[in-house]
Parts: structure tokens; sequence; C-alpha cells
């Protein structure tokens, strides 16, 4: 992976930062977020977060972090709200919060009472003591950081430059741990979070962003070791038959279905998601999760998997399959859950075609193109952890967790 950084874009954003009535640290914030974003490899649609601490006119500490909404790609000023650091900082040594309390918390500390909610990670970037704080789910991170026991392979490529982070729930939780574990470390340069993604920080934009870099290609070279090759995002170069797209519109499409006002479908045949489809094990490993937590949200625990020439009743009986897995499944995970869940509908955003391509639904368009920018990158990551050893993302209890995390059940019961 190359380093994007360019001391003329730089001075540009800073600039504009400046003529805003903006500090250059939030200008060059804006700018190395923005590099990360443009990089499908580092971060997809709203994944990653980034932050800078700065000083304010009356002397106290405020950090910017990435707000809830937008994406590092395309951010701007207005998407990275300064929350005042000393509340945040109290809750180091205090009393759990719970996720909704911790929100709350987040937005008394905003100065602009206004702006969008900070990420659920911004207690883990106010506690890291660096200017800069970069999370990304990088590919390359993804395909071993979803293999088991990997701390002290971690140790091995990284030294006591990275720190293992074992998997905890985003959020609270994991802002205290990953605290707990970087005070144990404090001279890395970098938290691996085990399942999930990666943290560098740094006193500077362009050392923390140039971490992140040289920490990803440092698991790029180690999977190359083993003959992986990672290739980069690919156009899709098949189309959809036109008569199983009719028969999945006309299964899809009936009253009951979340799709029974619009349906969106984007179908993707890339070499890495056929050489997927083409496993023989493709549902065993299809039925293992997400590649990173945060997708369980787009794009459903699993797929549905149907044949290329499968007619309407098969593809009926495919999505009653689908629908009894999924009720099971959140019958099993909602009777320990603290709080009363609402079950989400049991029908899939994502379709195997065996042997030819995946299909993305949406309710619009955006919603079919996100889900299958997603299915692109992970069947890239997936194929690699196969190919290095096993892919292995976190258990069914923790993807239900998170599917079904307070945060995302609030806005369902205000619908």
């Amino acid at each position: 992976m190359k380093s994007r950084w360019n001391d003329t874009d730089a001075q540009h954003y800073v600039d504009a930062a400046l003529a805003a009535g903006h500090s250059e640290a939030l200008g060059l914030r804006i700018y190395t977020s923005r590099i990360i974003g443009g990089d499908p490899d580092l971060v997809l649609h709203g994944g990653g977060n980034t932050s800078v601490k700065v000083k304010a006119d009356d002397g106290s500490e405020l950090m910017h972090i990435k707000g809830s909404g937008w994406d590092l790609d395309t951010i701007e000023a207005p998407g990275l709200p300064a929350v005042r650091m000393p509340a945040l900082l109290a809750t180091r040594d205090g009393v759990r919060l719970s996720d909704p309390e911790m929100v709350a918390l987040l937005r008394s500390s905003l100065v602009d009472p206004t702006s969008p909610n900070p990420s659920v990670e911004a207690l883990l970037h106010a506690f890291l003591p660096f200017a800069f704080v970069d999370h990304t789910h990088a590919t390359a991170i993804l395909a071993l950081a979803d293999q088991p026991d990997m701390r002290d392979t971690v140790k091995r490529i990284y030294g006591s430059r990275v720190a293992f982070v074992p998997y905890v729930m985003p959020g609270f939780d994991l802002s205290i741990e990953g605290d707990k574990i970087y005070r144990t470390h404090s001279g890395c340069e970098g938290l691996w979070l085990e399942n999930h993604g990666l943290f560098t920080f740094a006193s500077t934009a362009r050392a923390s962003y140039e971490l992140m870099i040289e920490f990803v290609t440092m698991a790029e070279e180690e999977l190359s070791r083993k003959g992986i090759l990672l290739s980069g995002p690919q156009r899709s170069d098949e189309h959809l038959e036109p008569g199983l797209k009719a028969r999945l519109t006309e299964v899809l499409s009936q009253k009951q279905s979340p799709f029974a006002t619009g349906l969106f479908m984007d179908y993707r045949s890339t070499e890495a998601i056929r050489h997927y489809v083409q496993r023989d094990d493709v549902e065993d490993v299809s039925l293992r999760g997400t590649v990173t937590p945060d997708h369980v949200i787009r794009i459903k625990p699993w797929p549905m998997i149907i044949e290329a020439d499968a007619d309407v009743p098969a593809i009926k009986d495919a999505l009653a399959a689908y629908s009894e897995r999924y009720k099971a499944y959140f019958q099993r995970n909602a009777v320990r859950a603290h709080e009363s869940k609402t079950m989400l509908d049991a029908y899939p955003r994502v379709i195997i075609v065996r042997n030819k391509g995946m299909l993305s639904l949406g309710i619009n368009e955006k919603a079919a193109r996100i889900g299958g920018d997603l299915c692109e990158q992970a069947t890239r990551a997936i194929n690699a952890a196969e190919d290095y050893g096993r892919f292995t993302p976190i258990g069914e209890a923790d993807l239900f967790d998170m599917e079904y995390w307070s945060l995302e059940q609030a806005k369902l019961k205000s619908t």
C-alpha cells in the first residue's frame, strides 16, 4: 500500500481551514481523513473514524471526532464535531456507562449541540494521548484479524509497535479495554483490534496516516509470504441474467417484503467474487459471519444462496429457509439480552448466485451499491483469510449484539 500524502494538497486543506476560521490541525485532519476514505482497501461507506485534539481559544482541550452519518472520503469540518475533553476523560476510571448513557455524555460534551453524534469510539480516541488518531478496517488487516489465536503472530509481525486487543463490543467497553491495553504497552504506535481493524496514532497528521499505511503494508507482506496477493477492488465484468432478475423480483417484492415499495439490485461478478462463490464450501464459509462487525448492520449476518438457474419455486424455498434460519438466530440470542429486542425483517440483503456472482439488495440504489461494495471487499478478505488459515470472524452471539445494538434499536423504535 502506498502513501497518498502530498505536501501541496495538504497545504491546500490547511489554507482552506484557516480561511474558514478553523485551525491548521483541523485542516490536516480533513485532508488525511479524505485520503484514508478515498482508499476502499482502508475503509468503506461510513467505516473507520478519525480525530484530532486541539486547544480552544480559552486554552481548554477539545477533540474533533468523526460524526455519525459522514463518510471519510467526503468529510468536511461539520463532519468532525468538536467535543470538550474533560467529561470524556473522566469516564476512564468511572462507572461503566451503557451505550445510550455514553451517547448522552458525548452529546452533552459537544461544543455545538446541533452537531451530529460523535463516533461511538470517541472515548478511545480521547484516551489515547496523541493529537491524531486514525482507525480503519483495511482489507489486509481483516484477512489476518479474522484468524484464530493471532496474538503471537501480531507480535511477530509488529514487535512492540502494535498492541493486541482481544475482541470487545465497539462502544464504551472497547474504549475502556483499548485504553487499558495501551497503558500497559505505552510505547506502541498502534492497536490491533481482533476481528475488527486497526488504530494508529501520532503527534502529527502525516505520521499517524503513514503509520497506518506502513502497518497495512506489513499485513500485506505477511500475506504475500504465503503466496497471497491482494488485488485491489475490481469492476464486475458480467451482468445478472435477465430471467433470474425477473424471478427474484417476483419473489422478493411481495407485499410483506421490505422491498415491496422498491427493490434495487447490485450484481457483481469480479474475479475475487467468482473465486468465492465457486467454493465447494461456500455455504459453510458464508454462514460464519461478516469480516468486520459493523457490516452486519448493512448486509445481515449471512447471505442467501441460490443456483444460477433457480426458478420461482426454488427461490421461494431458499427465501423460506433463510427466513427460518434468521428467526431461529433471533430467538436464540434475544432471550439473553438485557432489554427487549424487536426483530428486524427476515429477508436477505445479499444473495450468492452459486458459481456466478453476488447480488446486493436495497430499498434504493445507494443501499444496493453500498452492499455491493462491502461484498466485493469482503470476498477478497475472506479468500485471503481462507488461503492463510481459516476465516474466523466474531461468533453468532457477538454478531447478534452488533446487529441488535441498543443504539440501532433506538432508531428502529423511533420510526
